[in-house]
């Protein structure tokens, strides 16, 4: 009696190991299954999820670098200020400081520049003068007061039409902003000329003045869209990677902005 249970549970041992080699019952082999679409569905999800990171990485790499509210906000360093686009009579940046750098002229409000502008400006002479380029700056800041007497007379000695090539309208200055300044350099005897431009001094500022935030606002051949004749004297802090963008678009200010989707006002 006692070898035939021992058969019998050894029947019973068999059988319990056969169905285990054959994957379980129904319910383990389910609940098997059931983890391996949880594990598969976690990695659709987390795919998914790298998806739309990249999606977003994307998205923002393609932001635009300037917005509507830069360029109508005065204290913004990328406003714009042009023959459609006034300053107020009133307004005055909060935040310059003299430029320490060699000036034409001692006059204490045209040698200065809001500070960021300021201290790229003093970054970007010393950098000129280590590779053997000697700049001067000539007329940083002007007031809209400034503006109207300059204009004024300009308009006085050249008629309005020619004056308007070259000089701006009161509140339409860059200079107002105090991020705008003329440089010049001795062999154009310190004047603004345009064949500062084709100067070796010239010729470094216009392929390096965008690695210190600035641009040359006014270049030749675009008098009909910025409307100024062509001024390699005249730098215009963007801060370094709007400046770096726009000058590597080959683009006018006015004409990159328009690349980033928005309506300016025109003339």
């Amino acid at each position: 009696m006692k070898y035939v249970t021992y058969l019998k549970y050894l029947g019973v041992a068999s059988a319990v190991l056969y169905l285990s080699a054959c994957g379980g019952n129904e319910e383990e082999q389910t609940e098997s299954e059931n983890d391996v679409q949880e594990e598969s569905s976690g990695e659709e999800n987390q795919n998914s999820g790298d998806a739309e990171s990249t999606d977003d990485a994307e998205a923002s790499e393609e932001a635009p670098l300037v917005t509507e509210e830069d360029i109508y906000n005065e204290e913004s360093i990328l406003a714009l200020a042009n023959k459609s686009n006034f300053l107020g009579e009133e307004y005055v940046p909060a935040d310059m400081i003299p430029v320490n750098v060699p000036v034409v002229f001692d006059n204490p409000e045209t040698n200065q520049l809001r500070e960021p502008a300021a201290n790229a400006l003093m970054d970007l002479f010393a950098e000129a003068e280590s590779e053997g380029y000697t700049l001067y700056a000539r007329s940083g800041y002007r007031s809209y007061n400034t503006q109207v007497g300059l204009y004024n007379n300009y308009v006085a000695n050249h008629g309005q039409e020619e004056a308007d090539r070259f000089s701006a309208q009161p509140g339409s200055s860059e200079h107002q902003t105090g991020l705008a300044m003329d440089v010049t350099s001795e062999s154009v005897n310190l004047e603004l000329s345009e064949a500062f431009g084709e100067t070796d001094e010239g010729t470094w500022v216009r392929e390096n003045a965008h690695r210190f935030g600035f641009i040359i606002r006014y270049p030749d051949g675009y008098e009909d869209i910025t409307g100024y004749m062509y001024e390699p004297w005249h730098l215009r802090y963007l801060g370094e990677e709007v400046a770096s963008d726009v000058y590597e678009s080959g683009l006018t200010y006015e004409e990159y902005i328009k690349e980033s989707g928005i309506e300016i006002n025109e003339e």
